[in-house]
């Protein structure tokens, strides 16, 4: 559990799948400059309404008990993990303080949603770091509607603790429900968090089977509990219900099933898509997806959620209904037939700005560092040490992607949404072993942004960049 840093050693923190090929090397220099460079473009001012929604949060250290046998010190957002819930209609201004308590600066980003550069959250790129003792006021317009989180985005400070679930309401649902439950999964860490090169992590639940380093986890969470204390998901049948699932992960790609209900996928990243059915699905750190069950079938059931790069038990919840002995046993999910792929998701409305040829492309490799340090790169440089790439306000941006290592990377940028076969989404799994994601965005929010791995110890080993707009 943790929140997403980007910071290479403390400076900051920090995708369907395209059969087009991809190549090493970066887009040429913006034309009318030498080197790449040029002036950088001012961002959209922040919002200067009145906020509808006004809270504070504090970042604290804290003990969890996620289950009645285990608890740990950590961090948290007022105490709570996760943190609290921050629920707004679509289109009104949220104000959140900031009060940092901890004994070293840190942030908030808000994962998902574009907001305007200032109040992004990076530290070093988009702000100041928040010093021990001090405050800071993130004010923005929450649009559009979707399930998104906030989370710390300093150092791996993500993986121990501080994020939580922000959910912004559509005014006009297009998907009927009768009630929801958001699921917030995450991999649980009893200790501090630290690199591989400083002795943090082992060979991992299996044994490097998808060829990398995993941290000590000590189990997977939903919604803060251990599998052995699932919480319990009330529902009465006849009922549509809306789960709103988000990996909240550090470096867990999770396969999620439902037991006895076949589910309707309705959103990806919180953008709706045309539903379609799936047993299960798999998503990476940063990427959600909502998912309607009609509550048909009596009983308790599991809701269960495997990582698929480690070997701990599944995080596990329960769904009730109302009319059954609490005492039962709860059922499992049978094996999956009929998994969510990304070329399954079609959105309902059309990204802006990117139809047609690209007016800039970056062909960037995704891999491990050469020397011997945990070090992983985008073409061969390490962030925060690592070349920006440059765009141009309005400009039709393509990014392909080629991962030459045997590690899944689910990439994330800032401040904008992309297309990605027919989905809308802002993080996106790479395949291992030279695999191949394309993505093309509308480059409508100047600023700095970083795009990066949200594997956050990837992130925290140099796998971002900043894509910078300049004139």
């Amino acid at each position: 559990m943790t929140s997403s840093g980007l910071s290479r050693r403390k400076i900051l923190q920090l995708s369907g799948i395209s059969t087009l090929g991809a190549l090493a090397g970066c887009a040429s220099p913006l034309p009318g400059t030498d080197d790449g460079g040029g002036r950088a473009v001012t961002p959209r001012p922040t919002v200067t309404a009145d906020p509808d929604t006004s809270v504070s949060l504090t970042a604290t250290s804290g003990t969890i008990r996620p289950a009645s046998d285990a608890s740990t010190t950590t961090w948290l957002y007022d105490g709570q993990y996760p943190g609290p819930e921050l629920r707004v209609q679509e289109g009104d201004v949220l104000s959140v303080e900031l009060a940092n308590d901890l004994q070293e600066e840190t942030t908030i980003h808000w994962h998902g949603i574009p907001v305007a550069n200032p109040v992004d959250g990076v530290p070093n790129v988009t702000q100041e770091p928040v010093a021990s003792g001090d405050t800071f006021t993130y004010k923005f317009r929450a649009e559009p509607a979707g399930t998104y989180f906030y989370h710390s985005h300093v150092g791996l400070q993500l993986d121990r603790g501080l994020l939580g679930p922000l959910i912004v309401e559509e005014r006009d649902p297009h998907v009927a429900y009768d009630h929801e439950y958001v699921v917030v999964l995450d991999d649980y860490l009893s200790r501090e968090p630290r690199l591989p090169s400083d002795g943090g992590m082992g060979g991992g639940g299996m044994g490097g089977m998808m060829g990398d380093v995993r941290p000590p986890y000590e189990g997977l969470l939903i919604n803060g509990q251990l599998p052995e204390n699932p919480p319990t998901f009330d529902v009465t049948e006849g009922d549509r219900v809306r789960f709103r699932f988000v990996n909240a992960s550090s470096a867990t790609v999770f396969g999620v099933r439902t037991a006895g209900h076949e589910m309707s996928v309705t959103h990806a990243d919180g953008q709706p898509v045309e539903p379609v059915e799936a047993d299960s699905f798999v998503f990476g750190a940063g990427e959600r997806y909502d998912v309607v069950v009609e509550a048909t079938n009596p009983g308790r059931w599991f809701v269960q959620a495997n990582a698929l790069d480690g070997n701990e038990p599944p995080a596990r919840a329960v769904v009730e209904y109302e009319s059954t002995d609490g005492s039962i046993t709860p059922q499992p999910p049978s094996s999956s037939s009929n998994r969510l792929q990304y070329g399954d998701l079609r959105a309902l409305s059309s990204l802006d700005g990117v139809s047609g040829d690209p007016d800039r492309t970056f062909d960037l490799t995704l891999s491990r560092g050469r020397n011997q340090s945990y070090t992983w790169t985008i073409d061969g440089q390490a962030y925060p040490d690592a070349d920006p790439l440059q765009i141009r306000p309005g400009e039709h941006v393509r990014i392909r992607m080629t991962n030459q290592s045997p590690v899944v990377h689910p990439m994330h940028l800032h401040g904008h949404f992309f297309q990605v076969g027919n989905a809308i989404k802002d993080t996106v799994i790479v395949p291992g072993h030279r695999g191949q994601v394309t993505l093309d965005f509308h480059a409508d929010n100047p600023g700095r942004w970083l795009f990066h791995c949200h594997n956050l110890y990837h992130l925290d080993a140099g796998m971002a960049r900043v894509v910078e707009y300049v004139e």
